[in-house]
């Protein structure tokens, strides 16, 4: 069954696209994930990518971090990538500001710069700076949070944030879409994978990616 996104295509009022995947197919053994699936999205736009569980939403937002090479199709990135997954991809016995020393110098930061911007990050989304907690022993909320701190640590001119509020209390989730608008206003774009209906009055467009069958 074709999986072709729908309502893929950029109003002409965004201008060029800053991720531009175009034709991806994917499968698994037998079974197909993703078939000629377009995806663009232009600077500063925010875009909810919806659909079944099975359609491949994770699927496209790993093709378009890179971590997945898609069996056809051709994918077109301006800029740094941060990507956040739905799994917190973290180290259980780090701190959050080991994270970030960690992560530093693969993003072109020094450790200490790495660590004071994260800590700024981290402020905004209101997790206590300086936390010696290991991250086994954190919530859910708390690993997301700093999930997306990495994310963002280094600047990025696309993220992709795959259910990126899983675990936050409602103060923190009406928070993370203030931060949605604030990135967008800044030229970043942002894709955000989402099953909640009421995050779709919060976006510019919404991309639905039919079940497979």
């Amino acid at each position: 069954m074709a999986t072709s996104a729908r309502t893929e295509t950029i109003p002409p009022r965004v201008g060029t696209p800053v991720l531009e995947a175009r034709g991806i197919c994917h499968r698994f053994a037998k079974r197909v994930i993703l078939e000629d699936v377009t995806l663009l999205v232009a600077p500063g736009e925010r875009v909810a990518l919806t659909g079944e569980n099975g359609a491949g939403k994770s699927t496209l937002m790993r093709i378009c971090a890179r971590l997945l090479t898609p069996q056809a199709g051709t994918l077109r990135i301006e800029g740094r990538v941060g990507y956040c997954p739905q799994i917190p991809g973290l180290h259980d016995l780090l701190t959050a500001d080991e994270h970030l020393a960690l992560f530093s110098p693969a993003l072109g930061l020094t450790r200490q710069e790495g660590v004071r911007r994260g800590r700024e990050l981290l402020a905004e989304f209101g997790f206590p700076v300086g936390e010696r907690t290991q991250v086994r022993h954190l919530s859910g909320g708390s690993q997301q949070k700093l999930n997306l701190a990495l994310a963002l640590l280094g600047g990025a001119s696309v993220l992709l944030l795959d259910e990126p509020y899983q675990g936050f209390d409602h103060g923190s989730y009406d928070n993370f879409w203030d931060h949605v608008a604030s990135w967008s206003a800044q030229g970043i774009a942002v894709v955000v994978v989402t099953h909640m209906l009421q995050d779709l009055d919060l976006v510019d467009r919404v991309v639905e990616l039919p079940a497979n069958a």
